[in-house]
Formats: C-alpha cells, sequence, structure tokens
C-alpha cells in the first residue's frame, strides 16, 4: 500500500480544507456524499481520526469506533435509502481502495428503484 506522510483527502475534508456535502457529522465521525456515486444513494461514513488506513486495522486497534462507524451508516441508510442499503469496505489497490483513511461506503436505492443483485461493482 502507498505510504504517505500527506493528509488524506478525508483528513483534509475534515479540517474544512476540502468542501464537502456533508449530511452527518459529530465528534468522532463524519459523513458526506461521495462525488463519484455508484447508486442512487451513495454516502462515505469516516472515522475524523486518521490513525487507521483500513477496516481491518480499525477493527483491530478500536472496534467500539468501528461498531459507531456501522452504527452512523446504519442511521445513514435510514435517513436517506429506506434503511435497505449495502455496506462497503474496500481493502487495498486491488480491491478499490484509493483513499488511505478508513471509511465506508453506504450505497442505496434512491425512490425509483432499488439496487439490483449484481449492478454494482463491474
Amino acid at each position: 500500500m502507498p505510504e504517505t506522510s500527506e493528509p488524506s483527502i478525508f483528513t483534509r475534508i475534515v479540517a474544512r480544507e476540502i468542501p464537502a456535502d456533508i449530511v452527518f457529522e459529530n465528534d468522532t465521525m463524519i459523513a458526506f456524499r461521495d462525488i463519484n456515486p455508484q447508486a442512487p444513494v451513495h454516502l462515505l461514513v469516516v472515522p475524523k481520526t486518521g490513525q487507521y488506513r483500513n477496516v481491518s486495522e480499525l477493527a483491530a486497534g478500536d472496534p467500539a469506533l468501528l461498531a459507531e462507524l456501522v452504527g452512523t451508516a446504519k442511521h445513514l441508510a435510514e435517513e436517506h435509502a429506506g434503511g435497505e442499503y449495502r455496506l462497503i469496505f474496500n481493502e487495498g489497490p486491488s480491491a478499490g481502495q484509493t483513499v488511505f483513511h478508513v471509511h465506508a461506503h453506504v450505497l442505496g436505492a434512491g425512490p425509483d428503484g432499488g439496487l439490483a443483485e449484481g449492478s454494482l461493482g463491474q
């Protein structure tokens, strides 16, 4: 995985150095709309700490924060996608991870329909 001393784009969003369409924020989490949505609802849920590069590191280092991330994703899915959603973590470049600051993708249907099996990940 790439090593960098530069702050991640998500760290820069938390610091308000880069604008984002923020839909949720508290002391430990921020969530915003993905700029390249892969579904009618596509939100990113990001712990404010940049300490963990991926979900495995987060699970090992702070399981309570991982539980909070999942709970936040569920809350946002209820609010934005009728409570039905996909929760995706990419880990590693070959799995599609491009930002090495742990985050979850919340994907949901819009008001006009669902997410068919096989409709994502191509």
